[in-house]
């Protein structure tokens, strides 16, 4: 792994860390309207994001074409919107482990979907690495009871989970992390007040008390800014393959950070699974595969290494070769 790499696996993976440790807030939403509190949450996400977005962001969004426009309308209502409806939607007949054990499952769907669309195979360590870190998941969430509706939720849960990354591929270059994430939230907070009209009717928003409030703050500066950018910003660095290696850090983060709060327990069953979560994260990165390079290095005479040149802009250049500069 390089620097950018680096970078990008650990911007994931405190993206991730986040969205896990934010379950406690979730909790505490649990009376006030959904569809309200997306809307505030988005909304207001949105007013703190447009600042961050750079200049030349109008230009950029009036350079989008149709598609793209209705690729970032469909990873809002999927990947946002309809992710969280379907979270709900489950745990209704099912208990909250069901939809996690399913959501658990996106880093091998993604590992699949997005080679297939990009017209390459599935890479064999990004692939085994995420079948490491689903088991680990479902480990640390464990199993509950459930019907035939909370599973087909449960299923909706990971296509909106899987939707987050995959739609978001192809517009996150023209856009950057920080102008896709206001984008995605300004549609998201309509698209919510629609669904809180349509489904609520006159009660789809009222003024939170002081709890719902810090909480509601919480999802919207800390999740969804600093998560959303931080998250974007990785997987621009890594991909989205190995970037949602990192979404099995949420089961084990919200684990963790149960037992601070009486919510939840730590016990052998889940440092196992973040065990498994771990290991399967080092090899499908590729970190697994530098150390047993480094080992095999370390062990016999070491080739003398191509010397690093750096020219103007402090990229190094091996044999006349300019290392890849990533966009930001």
């Amino acid at each position: 792994m390089n620097v950018t790499t680096t970078r990008g696996a650990l911007l994931a993976a405190f993206a991730c860390v986040l969205v896990g440790a934010s379950f406690t807030a979730n909790s505490v939403l649990g009376e006030y309207p959904y569809a309200g509190g997306q809307f505030l949450r988005y909304g207001l996400a949105c007013l703190l994001l447009l600042p961050l977005a750079g200049k030349g962001s109008t230009a950029r969004m009036r350079a989008l074409a149709p598609r793209q426009w209705v690729r970032l309308i469909l990873l809002a209502a999927i990947g946002m919107v309809g992710f969280n409806l379907a979270v709900i939607a489950a745990e209704r007949t099912a208990e909250p482990a069901v939809p996690g054990v399913f959501v658990g499952c996106a880093p091998v769907v993604v590992a699949v979907l997005v080679p297939l669309l990009d017209g390459r195979g599935p890479r064999r360590a990004v692939l085994y690495g995420a079948l490491l870190v689903a088991v680990g998941a479902c480990a640390v969430q464990g199993w509950g009871r459930t019907d035939g509706a909370g599973l087909a939720f449960s299923v909706c849960a990971l296509a909106g989970e899987v939707g987050f990354a995959v739609l978001a591929v192809p517009v996150l270059r023209p856009l950057g992390p920080r102008l896709l994430s206001a984008t995605v939230c300004a549609v998201a907070a309509l698209e919510s007040a629609a669904v809180g009209v349509l489904v609520d009717g006159a009660g789809w928003l009222r003024r939170p008390d002081a709890a719902e409030a810090a909480a509601l703050l919480w999802q919207a500066v800390v999740v969804t800014v600093v998560g959303f950018v931080c998250w974007y910003m990785g997987m621009q660095r890594i991909g989205a393959e190995r970037a949602t290696l990192f979404s099995g850090l949420i089961p084990v983060a919200a684990a963790g950070t149960a037992p601070l709060v009486g919510t939840g327990s730590y016990g052998l069953a889940q440092a196992a699974g973040s065990a498994l979560v771990g290991l399967g994260v080092a090899l499908g990165s590729g970190a697994l595969n530098l150390t047993a390079a480094s080992r095999r290095i370390g062990g016999r005479a070491r080739r003398a290494a191509p010397a690093a040149t750096f020219r103007g802009n402090d990229r190094p250049e091996w044999r006349g070769v300019r290392a890849p500069e990533m966009p930001e």
